[in-house]
Order: structure tokens, then C-alpha cells, then sequence
């Protein structure tokens, strides 16, 4: 009997959301498959879990139209090396996890050579570019989507996707209330006020200002005795004053927090699973803003809202990220009893049972045996 040869698999995120999705994935496939080689366009933790980093993500990621611009010169050449592996036939299945723009293209490069596509956590086409949805389906050959309401929106286009669950809902580490408070040195009784001002550069330089000074009017009028900052290692907070700076792993931060503040992305669905009410915000350059609200097909923005379908939390987006109107949302969230936090709590019970159940990237794992033929 003929050995079967190692799959070739090349694994794809462009930012460090999917670098922890991706890793999910890559760890699943070494399960699977302990002797494939595993490439990768990454970071860190795709790197830990067992992929060769061949083109890192620092420097890449961008949100917003007039942004991405900023970066086209890095990924014009990445895709160019790419469209190289591709031709010289290097990898047996490309698997691309979120990334949108870029990674439609990556996929094209992949198809256009023979390469099997698999995409995972699919382009938000759903919320302002719904006509490249059958771009999209083109371009791969297995499509995977972790929110419930994109398969009825890939669906109603004609095209098949896959709901394998997020995979948040598998992610381990979660820390108690109590071992997170103590890991954070909080007091058990501490009324703690969480931030997430985001992972990108662009993101912690719009929301930073109009973030701190609405967590310092809560410490100023005795709404919560500790602001707690989920920080990066290359994040810059200027002038923090009072408000603590936690550099690392976020769950602790989440775990101990009473109320969020938190910008609008997969930080939410964070926030959602560990229970804490939050007002989401997001700001973008003014003319990004105008080409979304020009395109923008869907009523919410924040992933919460969209997976309950109805508004849960308040978003506080553009002109309305300011100090002044995110203290205002954030008061009565700072009260366990007040019922629009208590309103809040049960709508984000909704969107956890949404969320579907654990497994995902083991769901993601078998339609990559598919295409592999295992």
C-alpha cells in the first residue's frame, strides 16, 4: 500500500483577531493531521499552535476604506508572493479566516491555480457589499460562516455555506469573577468599569481620548471605583491618569468587569459570553464613514445586536464616540439594578444561545477533509 503524502495547507489571517481564530484551526489540524505542513500568513498564536509564519501580519491590518489605502503598497506585494506559491503549486488547501478585500483576492490567486479554497468566518457582505457575495462564492470552494444569521443571507443569494458555530464559544482560559479579580489585584466588592478600545493602531488612536474621559467622569461621580484598560503590547494610552493599563490576555478583564466600554467587533461577542452589559462605539475616518452609511445595508453595527436582532446594547458610532454621550450610556449600565441593565443582561443570554455549540473548528476541520479527500 502507497503512503498517502502530508497535506500541504496554508493557513491565511491578516490581523490579530484572526491570528486566535486561526490558531483554533491550526491546532485542530494538527490533531488531524500531525504530519502536515502548515504555512501561514500570522502571528503569535497561529505561530504557537503550530504553523510555520511565513509572511507575519505586523503592519497589515487597516479598517475603513480611506484606511486600507494606507497599507495597499504591503499587501500588493504580499499578494504577488503569494500568486507565486500558488503557481509553483506549494500548497494542497488554503484556508483564509476573515480578512475581507484581501483575502477575495487571495482566494481568486488560489482557484485561478488549481488550489483548494476553504474560507472561514466569511466577509461581512451583509452589512454594506452584498453584491460580491457571488464574487466571493466564485473564488472558494467551501464557505463557513459562525454567525446563524449569514447562512439564510448567503442562502437567499443562492449560494451554500456552512454554520459551524463561532468560535469563541470554544475558547478556553475563561478565568472565575474571584481568580480574575485577584489576578488583577480588584477588591471582590470594587465596582470595575472594563475598556476595550481595540487591537489595531488606528482604532486605540480614534477611541483612546473619548474612551478615558468618559471612564474618568464615571470615577469622578463614584459611578465605579476602578477603570481596568485591555491594552496591547504596542498600544499607546496617553495621559491614562487614574485608569489602569492591563497588558496580555483581556479575559481577566472581562471576567472581572461589571460594565464594558468596548469598540464595535468581535470584542462584543467577547463581552456577550462573559456576561458584562456594554455600550459599544467606533469611529473611522469622516469619509470611511460616508462611503458605509452610503452602502450600509444593515440597521445595527455591533455583532450583539446583529445576532439578536434587535438592539441589545447602545452603539455609539462616529460623531456620537465622545466623551460626554458614552458617560451618558454608560451610567445606567454602572447599576445592576437599573432595568436597562437588567434588560441588557437577558438580550445577551439570547446572543450566547445563538452563538451556537462548541466544536467550530472541528466543524472547519471536516470541510477541510472534504477538500482534501481524506
Amino acid at each position: 500500500m502507497i503512503a498517502r503524502r502530508a497535506p500541504r495547507i496554508f493557513v491565511s489571517a491578516g490581523e490579530p483577531s484572526g491570528d486566535l481564530h486561526a490558531a483554533g484551526v491550526i491546532r485542530a489540524l494538527r490533531d488531524r493531521y500531525p504530519d502536515a505542513v502548515i504555512e501561514a500568513l500570522g502571528g503569535p498564536q497561529m505561530e504557537a499552535a503550530g504553523a510555520t509564519v511565513r509572511y507575519p501580519i505586523e503592519g497589515l491590518a487597516a479598517f475603513g476604506l480611506v484606511e486600507v489605502v494606507t497599507k495597499l503598497g504591503a499587501h500588493l506585494r504580499l499578494l504577488r508572493a503569494l500568486k507565486a506559491d500558488f503557481r509553483a503549486g506549494r500548497y494542497d488547501l488554503v484556508i483564509l479566516v476573515d480578512y475581507p478585500g484581501f483575502h477575495v483576492r487571495v482566494a481568486e490567486a488560489a482557484r485561478a491555480a488549481g488550489t483548494k479554497v476553504l474560507y472561514y468566518i466569511a466577509p461581512q457582505l451583509w452589512a454594506w457589499r452584498p453584491g460580491r457575495a457571488r464574487r466571493l462564492a466564485s473564488a472558494v470552494d467551501r464557505l463557513a460562516v459562525v454567525l446563524p444569521f449569514e447562512q439564510r443571507f448567503f442562502g437567499e443569494l443562492g449560494l451554500r455555506s456552512e454554520y459551524v458555530g463561532h468560535p469563541l464559544v470554544d475558547r478556553e482560559g475563561w478565568p472565575s469573577r474571584a481568580e480574575a479579580r485577584a489576578r488583577l489585584d480588584l477588591p471582590p466588592d470594587a465596582r470595575v468599569l472594563g475598556l476595550f478600545p481595540g487591537s489595531r493602531t488606528q482604532e486605540v488612536r480614534r477611541l483612546w481620548g473619548p474612551f478615558r474621559d468618559a471612564a474618568r467622569r464615571m470615577l469622578e461621580e463614584g459611578r465605579c471605583d476602578r477603570v481596568i484598560v485591555a491594552g496591547t503590547p504596542g498600544g499607546e494610552y496617553p495621559d491614562p491618569g487614574p485608569l489602569e493599563i492591563s497588558v496580555g490576555d483581556p479575559l481577566p478583564v472581562f471576567a472581572a468587569a461589571d460594565a464594558a466600554l468596548a469598540k464595535s467587533g468581535t470584542t462584543t461577542l467577547e463581552a456577550a459570553l462573559a456576561g458584562v452589559p456594554m455600550v459599544v462605539a467606533y469611529k473611522v475616518h469622516h469619509l470611511t464613514w460616508l462611503m458605509f452609511q452610503r452602502l450600509r445595508t444593515v440597521r445595527w453595527v455591533s455583532l450583539v445586536n446583529l445576532v439578536a436582532e434587535r438592539e441589545v446594547v447602545p452603539e455609539m458610532l462616529q460623531d456620537r464616540a465622545e466623551a460626554g454621550p458614552l458617560a451618558d450610556a454608560l451610567r445606567p449600565l454602572l447599576d445592576p439594578r437599573d432595568p436597562r441593565t437588567v434588560a441588557q443582561r437577558e438580550g445577551l443570554a439570547l446572543v450566547r444561545e445563538r452563538l451556537g455549540a462548541p466544536g467550530a473548528t472541528t466543524r472547519v476541520v471536516a470541510l477541510a477533509d472534504e477538500l482534501l479527500g481524506a
